[in-house]
């Protein structure tokens, strides 16, 4: 109820320009905004296809409106028949009772290899990298004229050392989103091999990378708000410069 019930859903607006990472239940709620606000054009760049990160998609109400125009790319599907084909399942009778065709919007796919760059709408770089995750997943290094968001989910560190396509990602970034679904304790009692990281390990990149803002994001499920709480006031003991996310937070640049 504090922290957050949806599943993986940030957007970045540059100017009329929105860029949306992740498709989670997030996106039901992002959906309404930008019907209110009037903006009719997007880009939905996705980190992974698990359902929780494209479960809210089917229920994005802009999608519905045949003015809305929609850019999809993800950067680890190549070899698995294409994004394109995984919103199709997606929306797939007997899973879903309208098919992806039936939206009026206009919807465009583009696959991409993770380590290639990406030019997005309003004048955004977009640097891209491999994360470990089961199944492949993509991180994102959003340049917008002398600010860096990264936006690094879902990913599992090894103990000991800095992944280097993270570190790459994230150097000297203003804001970086990270994984932090568990603590290091948490993790080495069960959660090695399930693809999540720490907050405890976003800190010690920020340190290293030179992150100036660092917010733990990924909460576990599991997580009531009163253990978000502890989790928050252990972070702010351990700096200064990182953040517990909640719902609705907003950041301005």
């Amino acid at each position: 109820m504090i922290y957050g019930g949806n599943t993986s859903c940030v957007s970045v607006e540059v100017g009329d320009a929105m860029v949306i990472l992740d498709a989670g239940t997030g996106l039901w709620q992002l959906g309404k905004y930008i019907l209110k606000k009037g903006i009719d054009q997007a880009t939905l760049l996705l980190s992974h296809s698990h359902t929780d990160h494209i479960i809210g998609f089917p229920f994005f109400a802009p999608a519905w409106v045949g003015r809305f125009h929609l850019d999809i790319l993800a950067g680890h599907l190549t070899d698995n028949g294409g994004v394109e084909a995984i919103f199709q399942q997606a929306m797939h009778d007997p899973v879903f009772p309208v098919k992806l065709s039936a939206m009026p919007s206009r919807i465009r796919f583009q696959d991409f290899v993770a380590g290639e760059s990406l030019i997005l709408p309003g004048a955004i770089f977009a640097k891209t990298g491999t994360l470990n995750h089961p199944n492949g997943c993509t991180g994102y290094r959003l340049e917008v004229k002398d600010k860096v968001i990264c936006y690094i989910t879902d990913t599992e560190h090894v103990v000991g050392e800095r992944d280097p396509h993270v570190m790459a990602l994230v150097k000297d970034a203003d804001l970086m989103i990270y994984d932090s679904t568990y603590s290091d304790e948490q993790y080495a009692n069960g959660k090695v091999g399930w693809g999540h990281s720490t907050w405890q390990e976003a800190l010690r990149i920020a340190e290293a990378a030179n992150v100036k803002q660092t917010v733990i994001y990924h909460h576990d499920p599991d997580h009531t708000d009163d253990v978000m709480a502890a989790v928050e006031e252990q972070v702010k003991a351990c700096s200064n410069s990182a953040i517990v996310a909640r719902e609705g937070m907003v950041f301005e640049f």
